[in-house]
């Protein structure tokens, strides 16, 4: 009985426990987030139940509940009201104590009535699943025993572990606070790794942030989102479908002409757009203004750079008073920061409809190609081609 039901070695038993932890971590990136938080795919009826009754035995965790939250935290990103913000709370706290937020936040009843609509609410949800969230973990730690003997113990506490540390820990608190970025969003959102396996595709965390309605989490083409491959599977297989995925740009050298569909597709990849103004436009005018300037001068410039092509921080008046003091400094960077400005009033709320911003794109570039600044004449021809791919 020590050695359980089925007698495995123990490279067998750490193999068991990964499939085990790998299972859980699939059926909360489908179901929990892509499925039930975002409506980015349909799930079969039978594979939904079956995601729902793997995670009510391996985390307790009840849908209604954790949907909420995690819609919650995309509407009030990084502010007071976020759940789990390491802005706001601090990284060690959401990284060690990540679940503790949670179950803070699913205590809110405001919260799940609030965020928590469109839920699972049929006969096992509000008698079994929801109402005894604990019993399904013990049912797993017995199982655990009865299979794997003594070392099912430890693979039961490491089943339990699983999720709150890398979804609750890693993806909370280091999703937005380490790694890269593909967009510029409004939050401090990263990608972890561009290869997504361990937390199923979680791992392009500023992805999801750019487009959280898609079900595809990797968007360039070196990155590899493996929840997206199980969820093709599913589809292939007629167990699912997919209803959104974030729009493919691709830029066309020889297109000149702005027109509607430039706007949509400059307005669908704005973060993107951003993030390219920075790298492309703002940093080579700092960097050409920082060699001809003594130590202060390429100091105050270096500190400006990331003032100025992040979206995520917010300007207080220390912040405000570098950046003045910058654009005093080099009138081209006063000119390319204004340009940017320009830009992103384009999809901003006070903008008019369709055929005026095309006209303000239109005027943006022409007058962008006629400033003299080389860099911002090439990143504006480069938008001039930018067109929707089609899926």
């Amino acid at each position: 009985m020590l050695d359980g039901l089925l007698d495995l070695s123990f490279w067998g038993c750490i193999g068991v426990t990964l499939v085990l932890t790998h299972i859980t971590i699939a059926s909360v990136t489908i179901f929990l987030h892509r499925h039930q938080a975002h409506h980015s795919l349909s799930l079969h009826p039978a594979v939904s139940h079956l995601f729902r009754l793997w995670l009510w035995l391996t985390t307790g965790m009840v849908t209604r509940e954790w949907v909420a939250v995690h819609r919650k935290h995309h509407a009030k990103c990084e502010t007071a009201d976020d759940p789990h913000s390491p802005r706001v709370k601090g990284i060690n706290r959401v990284l060690w104590g990540g679940v503790g937020l949670y179950r803070e936040a699913a205590r809110d009843a405001g919260t799940i009535s609030h965020f928590g609509k469109g839920t699972p609410d049929d006969w096992l949800e509000r008698h079994v699943y929801s109402r005894y969230p604990l019993q399904g973990i013990l049912v797993m730690a017995v199982l655990d025993v009865v299979l794997f003997g003594v070392a099912g113990l430890v693979m039961f506490a490491v089943q339990m572990l699983w999720i709150p540390f890398w979804a609750a820990g890693v993806i909370n608190g280091l999703g937005h606070y380490w790694g890269y970025r593909n967009f510029e969003t409004g939050d401090a959102s990263r990608n972890l790794s561009p290869v997504g396996i361990l937390i199923g595709g979680e791992e392009l965390h500023n992805n999801h942030h750019a487009y959280a309605q898609s079900a595809r989490l990797s968007n360039k083409w070196w990155e590899f989102d493996i929840g997206w491959l199980y969820i093709r599977t599913l589809a292939l297989l007629g167990l699912a479908r997919v209803r959104r995925v974030a729009p493919r740009v691709r830029i066309l050298p020889d297109k000149r002409v702005v027109d509607l569909d430039t706007l949509r597709a400059v307005m669908r990849d704005r973060y993107h757009v951003l993030k390219l103004y920075g790298r492309k436009v703002i940093g080579p005018v700092i960097c050409a203004e920082r060699r001809g300037c003594d130590g202060a001068g390429r100091k105050l410039l270096s500190r400006a750079r990331k003032l100025m092509t992040r979206e995520d921080i917010a300007l207080d008046a220390h912040a405000c008073a570098i950046m003045n003091a910058a654009l005093q400094h080099s009138q081209s960077l006063a000119t390319v920061y204004r340009f940017r400005s320009q830009l992103r009033e384009l999809w901003s709320h006070t903008a008019s409809d369709g055929a005026c911003r095309v006209e303000r794109l239109k005027a943006w570039c022409a007058e962008a190609e006629s400033s003299g600044i080389k860099v911002l004449y090439d990143f504006a021809a480069e938008l001039r081609g930018y067109t929707l791919q089609a899926p």
